[in-house]
């Protein structure tokens, strides 16, 4: 077990070419997803939270019911949308890094969309009268809203990228854990494991609770920082 450790800090120590790619992969495909989930997300929850449409509960309950999706069943949708007799077969983009920013941003899209939902809705209660005696639109309360929340916005966005980065079952059955290609830090832990390499199931490992842990602290401090300023 020591040995292992030994030659998993090694591998760090030494910025092994093979870990720096799988860790740059999977921020790459990660951060992107996020990016376009956030992009759906952020402005799809806010417009929930100051709408009122018929329907608006049974849509409210299944965005936050969207947000505990086995990522597996995911994964075996847009598995079947991509594959060669679904509808984008032809754009040859199943297991391809296109594929896994796919899934992801399927994946981060709802859970981002449930909680600025929530965070909207809470600040909306408050401003509702203010922002409709200023005759503003539903799109300029929106974006009004989605400002004023920017920094509690920012933790929804990181917790995105914190499931994003973490995720195996959706961007292994899309993805493929093709070596040098398609090969995340998730998807290579839980190989590496099952082959007995567990030196670099460690060393990628250790990356990614770092990576964890960093977003848990930036959105923590964020919130402080926050709250100190704007009170």
């Amino acid at each position: 077990m020591l040995t292992t450790l030994e030659e998993a800090i090694a591998l760090l120590a030494h910025l092994d070419a093979g870990v720096l790619a799988i860790v740059w992969l999977s921020l790459r495909v990660s951060l992107s997803a996020v990016l376009l989930g956030s992009l759906l997300g952020l402005p799809l929850g806010a417009w929930v939270a100051v709408s009122r449409f018929p329907g608006r509960a049974t849509f409210t309950v299944f965005l936050n019911g969207m947000m505990g999706m086995p990522t597996v069943v995911l994964g075996v949708i847009v598995y079947l949308i991509l594959s060669r007799s679904g509808p984008l077969g032809s754009f040859g983009l199943l297991f391809s890094p296109t594929a896994m920013i796919i899934a992801q941003t399927l994946l981060v899209a709802p859970l981002i969309a449930a909680l600025t939902r929530q965070v909207i809705e809470d600040v909306w209660r408050d401003y509702e009268m203010e922002l409709t005696a200023f005759r503003y639109t539903r799109w300029q309360s929106m974006l009004t809203l989605l400002y004023d929340c920017r920094f509690s916005l920012v933790v929804s966005v990181l917790a995105g990228l914190g499931r994003a980065i973490s995720e195996v079952g959706a961007v292994m059955i899309v993805g493929g854990n093709i070596e040098g290609f398609t090969r995340v830090m998730s998807t290579a832990i839980a190989l590496e494991t099952a082959k007995g390499d567990l030196a670099l199931s460690i060393a990628l490992g250790f990356v990614l609770i770092a990576l964890v842990l960093g977003l848990n602290a930036v959105a923590y401090g964020l919130r402080q920082w926050a709250m100190r300023k704007y009170g």
